[in-house]
């Protein structure tokens, strides 16, 4: 049984990952297991920022938004010697499994020093996107989108006021599931994310004729990646709305607001039960696999599969926003 298990979070942050540690801490400590934190993801790795956390070391901390480990980007670990570094760093600790909460990126970066130096890791996935294969949840999206579905709330009372029509911009470079997610939620007219094609000039008449009808607002959520193919910016496209309608237009993006805030219930317990099922599958003998959700159990998904597919979004969501614009 492995004595010595090492965290780390990386990627962007996202509420939830303290609950995450916390549960993997106090699971390690409880199992009899001592736990490391890496300070600063996979830089702090290689610059050997790792300290033993104890069940102190987490108090405090459910409730929190971010990471207290903290996360920093790393050019040196896409190349061997970074990854061997880190690799070296951890054995001097006497570390025998690495867990690593963060993005398919992220989780990929540590599969790739596993195979290289045999290093077990499990991954645990952490972004507010949920675009990662495999799972039906990822630590941090459902606060996101209860953030986003807050501000479409207060937007929808100015725009109502002045008339308006309001492009709300949400983060999905890739993966829509957080724009159409909280678009849904929110009773947006339409949601515009990377997996479909949106045609600009047939929703500008569908809003002209909606507002001769009587309507007095419209609320546009776009996912960030959904405008690539286009070639505008959120910005230029509210112009173009603006004069192919002839009504007043405004944009508001969201930032980094969506990756902050205390998590919600539903991020807390399900980090917690990820971070439990995480150590007990490294002391287990688990190696190289992502735990995760799959219709509301938790389950390992291979790392190969989880980190080198891509999650599509649910079809469901897609009809049901067109039913309900």
């Amino acid at each position: 049984m492995v004595k010595n298990i090492a965290v780390l979070t990386s990627g962007n942050d996202c509420p939830g990952m303290n609950a995450c540690i916390r549960a993997v801490v106090r699971t390690a400590v409880h199992q009899g297991v001592h736990i490391w934190g890496v300070h600063n993801g996979y830089r702090g790795l290689i610059n050997d920022e790792i300290e033993e956390l104890t069940t102190r070391s987490v108090g405090d901390m459910i409730q929190r938004g971010g990471t207290f480990l903290g996360i920093a980007r790393s050019g040196e670990f896409f190349e061997e010697d970074g990854r061997r570094q880190g690799y070296e760093n951890l054995k001097k600790h006497g570390i025998e499994g690495l867990i690593v909460i963060g993005g398919s990126g992220s989780i990929k970066g540590a599969a790739t020093m596993s195979k290289e130096f045999g290093m077990p890791v499990i991954g645990i996935p952490g972004t507010i996107e949920n675009d990662v294969w495999g799972t039906d949840y990822t630590i941090g999206s459902d606060t996101a989108a209860n953030t986003v579905v807050d501000a479409i709330n207060k937007l929808r009372d100015t725009a109502c006021a002045h008339r308006r029509i309001v492009l709300i911009e949400v983060m999905g470079k890739t993966s829509g599931w957080l724009a159409m997610t909280a678009g849904i939620a929110g009773g947006a007219e339409y949601v515009l994310v990377p997996e479909t094609k949106s045609n600009i000039d047939q929703i500008c008449e569908e809003i002209r004729a909606d507002y001769a009808k009587g309507k007095k607002y419209s609320l546009l959520v776009v996912a960030d990646g959904a405008l690539k193919g286009m070639g505008v910016t959120t910005t230029e496209l509210g112009k173009q709305i603006q004069e192919k309608t002839e009504i007043d237009t405004r944009v508001t993006v969201l930032g980094h607001i969506q990756r902050g805030g205390s998590p919600t219930v539903e991020d807390r317990i399900n980090s917690s039960m990820l971070g439990e099922k995480a150590v007990l599958a490294m002391i287990e003998g688990k190696k190289d696999v992502v735990v995760g959700f799959d219709t509301g159990v938790v389950v390992e998904i291979p790392i190969d599969e989880a980190t080198n597919n891509r999650k599509t979004l649910d079809t469901e969501f897609i009809r049901l926003s067109k039913v309900l614009a």
